[in-house]
């Protein structure tokens, strides 16, 4: 049984899972005392400031109940933190999204899991290597995990998907409901089949680049380790390189005279080789 409390706290502007566990031990674990406590007694809280403490006085628990409804009833799964369903891996982290709303086929085996990102306007070679190292990995026993972006994102899916019964997850920085890019809503439907995909927003929510940012936590969360194909120094998939480093994850790049590979190969991620049948996994 989802709890409508948690949900609206967890949508709630500024509340992460710190402060949300934070607010939980104050309360004794009572999502319903927090919504109806003053706001003497939430800034009492550690990361609670004035702001968090009127957004959630302000959070309207019917409308959360109507919209927990209408999400469950379009198919979305939603998993808590609390949850046996929630992934174990991605527990371990200190910022973890509380909740993750989910479409897709629910069996999806997180154990064996890598991601692989990129850039969105990659070389042809590289568009072509991040699909095939992908289906090589999926044959392995692998789940493929990345964030269905343009470019070497959606490779990583195609090669995936290419496998039959091959799994691959796509984490979104917009609502699953409003699938963003929005030239990949096919895309998503078919990943739906076979895989999943998943947001720590609200379903129907716009994407922003915050989020976008924030959702590369959760790609190398998820997984193992995180393979960056190709990418400027300045690119997105840095973001989740960085990421991976501070979970301790493996990274692992690509051979390649990109800016940010070879960043990443000075600072000393493994290298992984053009040549497929040399794959260290």
């Amino acid at each position: 049984m989802i709890d409508p409390a948690w949900i609206g706290l967890c949508l709630t502007g500024r509340i992460g899972n710190k402060t949300l566990q934070a607010l939980l031990k104050h309360f004794d674990g009572d999502t319903s005392a927090i919504l109806q406590a003053d706001t003497k007694a939430l800034r009492q809280v550690s990361g609670v400031g004035p702001k968090i403490a009127q957004n959630i006085q302000e959070i309207d628990l019917r409308q959360v109940e109507k919209a927990l409804a209408r999400w469950q009833q379009s198919g979305i799964h939603i998993w808590t933190i609390r949850d046996s369903q929630y992934p174990e891996r991605l527990k371990t982290l200190d910022d973890a999204p509380p909740t993750l709303f989910v479409r897709g086929n629910v069996s999806f085996t997180f154990e064996r899991s890598i991601a692989i990102v990129g850039t969105r306007s990659p070389s042809n070679e590289m568009r072509n290597f991040a699909q095939n190292l992908s289906t090589a990995l999926v044959e392995k026993g692998y789940s493929i995990i990345s964030g269905m972006a343009l470019g070497i994102d959606s490779a990583a899916h195609f090669g995936a998907l290419g496998v039959p019964d091959g799994q691959t997850a796509a984490v979104l920085g917009s609502g699953i409901v409003n699938i963003y890019p929005p030239a990949h809503e096919r895309l998503a439907r078919e990943i739906m089949v076979q895989g999943l995909v998943l947001s720590e927003i609200s379903p129907n929510a716009t994407t922003s680049p915050s989020n976008l940012v924030a959702r590369n936590r959760i790609i190398s969360g998820l997984s193992e380790g995180l393979i960056v194909v190709e990418t400027s120094v300045d690119g997105g998939a840095m973001h989740a390189a960085r990421f991976a480093s501070l979970q301790g994850r493996t990274l692992y790049t690509v051979e390649s005279q990109a800016s940010g590979n070879q960043a990443l190969i000075g600072a000393g991620a493994t290298v992984i080789p053009m040549n497929l049948a040399q794959l260290p996994f």
